[in-house]
């Protein structure tokens, strides 16, 4: 699958899911997931995700991630205005964005925290709790 972005799905009721996109837009309802570790063949157009029904989607170095990191303040120079995110569900996330609009679907931010294994992230606006610039 060429252009395929590694992400982690993160729905409003919790469950989390790991797999490719090659077709995420921030203006269009959804998108097609094809999970990790499911061969997929030609022509399979993969699982349908309503950006609706998320909290956020995590595009990630490693499905593996680090379970003993712990979020830093973050020392790196990012482009754009440092935001603070808290989702109804209480997590909190700290980086940049350079297109937060509350009016929009959802805005990429950037994580503050370089040794952080998300790259970036699209939050979804209509399900966070607060989002402030810092």
């Amino acid at each position: 699958m060429p252009n395929r972005a590694k992400v982690v799905v993160a729905y409003l009721d919790g469950r989390r899911l790991r797999g490719y996109t090659n077709d995420f837009s921030p203006v269009r309802d959804q998108f097609f997931l094809f999970p990790d570790g499911v061969e997929s063949k030609p022509g399979d157009r993969g699982t349908p995700v309503r950006i609706a029904e998320l909290k956020a989607l995590f595009f990630v170095k490693d499905f593996a991630g680090n379970a003993a990191h712990t979020e830093g303040a973050g020392t790196a120079q990012l482009p754009g205005r440092r935001v603070e995110v808290i989702f109804s569900d209480g997590e909190k996330l700290i980086g940049s964005s350079v297109a937060y609009n509350p009016r929009n679907q959802g805005f990429f931010m950037q994580p503050a925290d370089p040794t952080d294994n998300n790259e970036r992230i699209f939050v979804v606006n209509r399900n966070v709790k607060q989002a402030k610039p810092i």
